[in-house]
């Protein structure tokens, strides 16, 4: 009789009884590696065409940052998705943004969720948030084989660091590399044309809710001009995602305010739709 069938559980394999790292990824690169997005190989010369996601914009306010994402995923010259999340929770003081392949980029942003609420659990205490910027970083250089096969993830990270009480932006390379940000940033295909908006709306010391106007100004900017990038949708109510991460921790702009802001915006441009000032 196995253990399942007279109602008793499976004893733990030995791997999850040894000290080990405070990583979850390195706990499953030993265990089970091939449960890891890193560790998949496409057929060598074969290619997926698979769901991109776009634009991300990230931007400092006088107290934390926010973070935005259209919600546009595109497949060639195909709209494959109208309404997806880009923007997520990484824990309680930090948010991540995707570009890139959607679905790979989704199964590492969960991974990376599970790795901190991990280290929290073995550790007992939140990591700081450089050392969760670089932790991201490390995930993201192991997936550089399949980035050379076309599949890459190219996430923004921001978050509220508690040592110094400000508000932090971080973003990557395909490599792996993380560089810290200044006043706002943007990656994803329209994040030429939404930086050319931060650019001129961006200032030190925007209230919060300044800072999501601008946000949302700056994908509508980009949307205008990038057609992977989803612009509000008045007709099916689809506005973009919004999360404002200070000391109280991360929290999404609820649908009713952001259709405030993309209201503002349309009026404003209904007379003057290049947005000059």
């Amino acid at each position: 009789m196995t253990p399942a069938s007279t109602g008793r559980s499976r004893p733990l394999d030995d791997a999850f009884l040894r000290a080990g790292s405070s990583s979850f990824t390195e706990f499953v690169s030993a265990y089970r590696p091939e449960l890891l997005p890193s560790a998949r190989r496409l057929p060598s010369g074969a290619t997926i065409e698979a769901p991109h996601g776009t634009t991300i914009v990230s931007l400092l306010f006088d107290g934390g940052v926010v973070m935005a994402g259209d919600r546009r995923a595109t497949m060639g010259n195909i709209i494959a998705n109208r309404d997806m999340e880009k923007v997520f929770a990484a824990d309680e003081y930090s948010v991540v943004g995707i570009a890139g392949t959607a679905g790979l980029a989704i199964e590492l942003v969960r991974l990376y969720q599970v790795e901190l609420e991990h280290y929290e659990k073995i550790e007992g205490a939140i990591m700081s948030l450089e050392g969760k910027a670089n932790r991201l970083a490390s995930m993201i250089r192991g997936n550089l084989g399949l980035a050379m096969q076309g599949l890459a993830v190219v996430p923004t990270y921001a978050g509220f660091d508690l040592e110094s009480a400000t508000g932090r932006i971080y973003s990557y390379d395909v490599t792996g590399g993380c560089y810290v940000e200044g006043g706002h940033h943007s990656t994803g295909s329209g994040s030429v044309f939404a930086r050319g908006s931060l650019k001129k709306l961006w200032r030190p010391g925007l209230e919060e809710q300044q800072a999501v106007s601008v946000a949302v100004e700056a994908l509508y900017d980009a949307a205008d001009d990038d057609s992977a990038t989803g612009g509000p949708d008045v007709g099916r109510q689809i506005w973009p995602t919004v999360a404002v991460v200070d000391h109280a921790g991360v929290r999404f702009v609820p649908q009713d305010v952001l259709e405030g802001h993309v209201q503002q915006v349309i009026a404003a441009r209904r007379d003057n739709p290049g947005g000059a000032r």
